[in-house]
Parts: C-alpha cells; structure tokens; sequence
C-alpha cells in the first residue's frame, strides 16, 4: 500500500509541476528547480511502473513461460 500511496503522491507533484511550468508565471531560475524535480518524479513513477509490469507478468506466467497478450484499447478509444 505504501508503494502505491507513493507513486500516487508523485504523480500529483508531478501534475502540479506541468501546470506551473506551462503557466508561464514563473522565472527561469524556478522553472529549472521544478523541470529538474520533475525529471525525478517521472523517473520514480516509470520504475515503479516497471516494477509493476515485471510483477504482472510474473503473475501470467503459465508452463514456466510468460504469456503476454497485447492490451486492445481500441474499445476504450471509441468511448
């Protein structure tokens, strides 16, 4: 649960971070500090997304093989 509490908490920071540098109401001196931070976030948030997957695909694995099906999101694009 702290994993996801986690990843949850950086991906609003990360969020907040995109809305202030296209504001444009900041300096160049801030603008640096949060796009360096928000480089952070984004890479915090692909590991844990990684970590995810791998567990994911454990979880497929059937005959000792992972059997990965690709994800249709054809339906989900029409809604």
């Amino acid at each position: 649960m702290k994993e996801k509490t986690l990843f949850e908490e950086d991906l609003k920071k990360l969020q907040k971070i995109v809305e202030d540098l296209s504001s444009g109401k900041i300096t160049l001196g801030e603008s640096l500090k949060k796009y360096e931070e928000g480089v952070k976030l984004a890479q915090s948030c692909s590991l844990t997304l990684s970590e995810a997957q791998r567990k994911v695909e454990m979880l497929m694995k059937k005959d000792n093989k992972i059997t990965l099906e690709k994800f249709d999101d054809t339906d989900t694009e029409e809604k």
